[in-house]
């Protein structure tokens, strides 16, 4: 066993980690990074891009369904090599995985400590090895938690046992299945979904409450579920009575509109959210306050821990679960641990969310059910005319964007069409910079792209809150 004395401890090494560790270093502090599962970060390895890999290969088998409409002929039927496609997923991301772990390479190694961690008293912790035993105990100023999530398990459909994965196992497969039941729509459960569907898998999605991907406005969320269940089985909205094993598969028992209905399948995959990993931290043994999750209460802002020297970044706080947001968080809470008690807010950006459906939807600025009724007008475009969105058959989708009234100010928007992820940054700039909507549409939009369909939008919303401001006016 190693006594270790530092000014920072960072508990995990994903992206939150990685970072608050590079800022406490940057500040001249001794710090060590404490990791008890594999090196690599959750968006290289199960997230961000083998998912993207994924959805690469099934939008490339999907552009050959449009070739006739193009007027172009296909002789004979696309197959699809299952093998093929998941090998090119495991080999890119190992390589990407790679990268980030050239990345911790490059730390010291008197400053990585394998294992486990869990805090032992307010400025002590202990690192357990993959054996138990205690490998190493940390004396230590400040601390960073940045232990991520863990895919949730719902208890309904633990019967399906070892045929029962998260995304996480997807990208281990050597092979495609045949099938595979997907409960959660959202945004991993969209993702892959309609990924597998398109590389030729049997594929039917299953909610409950009929909400559909990230979307808060019943406009978008409307519009989402009629296009997604256009192209697989979508039940927004089911009741899951039964989940039983059938040998090597699984059958699965449910009610839609009241009518009961049976399948089976090689898979269930469960995409119903994550949990923080903060259970079994000995968060008992330190002075913050937890709330009913047993996640710590903090300031989104400072990232740090009531008034405590403990600070919580990326998806450990479930706050927001990105990548680009777990960097900043634990650049902001690594600074802050360095200089505690010196804390100060750091900069948070414009918040963006993107799913890469077909169509994409995106989310930008406040979110819509924040928004005030009375005080914001929206603007809104279809994609369906939309001139260049029609000439590349991408002509599905709905863009709303939310002006404030009163200043004439962009705060947000939900989109679903095409170009969504690029479209979202031009939005989140504009709302980051606190821009009017008379100021971007002052803007140059060229002929003929996909983001003239923005300016529509933005001229709607110019058109309303211009009539909002004229009925106000007559009212005085």
């Amino acid at each position: 066993m190693q006594q270790h004395t530092v000014d920072v401890a960072v508990l995990g090494a994903g992206t939150a980690g990685l970072a608050a560790y590079r800022a406490a270093v940057a500040a001249g502090k001794r710090a060590v990074i404490i990791e008890g599962g594999a090196f690599g970060t959750t968006c290289a390895r199960v997230g961000c891009m083998p998912s993207k890999l994924l959805i690469a290969a099934a939008e490339a088998a999907h552009g050959v369904e449009k070739w006739p409409t193009f007027g172009l002929r296909v002789d004979g039927a696309l197959r699809v090599d299952g093998r093929a496609v998941m090998a090119r997923v495991r080999r890119e991301r190992d390589r990407f995985v790679g990268f980030v772990l050239e990345g911790v390479d490059k730390i010291p190694a008197r400053d990585k400590l394998i294992g486990y961690a869990r805090f032992t008293g307010p400025h002590t912790l202990e690192v357990q090895g993959t054996d138990g035993a205690v490998a190493h105990r940390v004396e230590f100023g400040s601390a960073v938690i940045a232990t991520g999530s863990s895919p949730d398990l719902p208890p309904a459909l633990r019967a399906a046992g070892d045929r029962l994965i998260v995304n996480d196992d997807v990208f281990s497969w050597d092979d495609l299945p045949r099938s595979v039941a997907v409960f959660g729509p959202g945004v991993i459960g969209l993702e892959i979904g309609q990924a597998l569907h398109r590389l030729g898998v049997a594929v039917q999605v299953f909610g409950r409450g009929g909400r559909v991907g990230p979307f808060q406005d019943p406009a978008l969320q409307d519009y989402a579920r009629a296009t997604l269940s256009a192209e697989f089985p979508l039940h927004a909205d089911a009741q899951l009575v039964r989940v039983e094993r059938d040998g090597d598969a699984v059958r699965i028992t449910h009610r839609v509109d009241g009518v009961e209905q049976t399948l089976r399948v090689d898979y269930v995959l469960a995409a119903t959210g994550r949990t923080p990993n903060v259970r079994g931290l000995g968060l008992e043994h330190t002075s913050i306050t937890l709330n009913e999750r047993g996640v710590p209460l903090f300031d989104r802002h400072t990232l740090q821990c009531g008034t405590s020297h403990i600070f919580i970044a990326g998806d450990a706080n479930a706050d927001l679960p990105l990548l680009h947001e777990a960097a900043d968080e634990g650049r902001i809470a690594g600074d802050n641990a360095a200089h505690f008690p010196a804390v100060q807010p750091g900069q948070r950006r414009t918040p963006i969310g993107v799913v890469f459906s077909d169509p994409q939807m995106a989310t930008v600025g406040v979110p819509f059910g924040q928004l005030d009724a009375a005080k914001v007008v929206t603007g809104a475009v279809s994609f369906e005319d939309q001139g260049r969105s029609r000439v590349m058959l991408r002509n599905q989708g709905v863009l709303h964007v939310y002006v404030d009234i009163d200043s004439g100010r962009l705060l947000g928007a939900e989109m679903i069409g095409p170009d969504a992820e690029h479209i979202a940054h031009l939005l989140a700039w504009v709302v980051q910079l606190e821009q009017t909507v008379d100021g971007v549409l002052a803007l140059p939009f060229y002929h003929p792209v996909v983001e003239e369909g923005l300016r529509t939008a933005l001229r709607d919303a110019k058109a309303k809150r211009d009539m909002a401001l004229t009925l106000r006016s007559m009212a005085a």
